[in-house]
């Protein structure tokens, strides 16, 4: 059962480039999803977290651009 959650873990791990670089500068994130694989999900959650790939990142990102374009058109 472990080496199947752990072969399911690795395989997610690779689906995603961003997932490798966020693991590559998280060290530590190593040794917790060695110990426990059941943590992927709190693993992309704190990755999505960092690079800004929430639904409230993008929203923000798209209101952000809509007042830059309004102050540009009120100028």
């Amino acid at each position: 059962m472990e080496i199947i959650v752990k072969t399911q873990v690795l395989n997610k791990l690779k689906e995603d480039e961003k997932f490798l670089k966020f693991l590559r500068e998280n060290s530590n994130w190593y040794k917790e999803l060695n110990r426990n694989p059941l943590n992927v999900d709190i693993f992309i959650k704190k990755m999505k977290e960092k690079y800004k790939l929430r639904t409230i990142d993008r929203i923000d990102s798209v209101v952000d651009s809509v007042d830059l374009i309004t102050k540009i058109i009120n100028a």
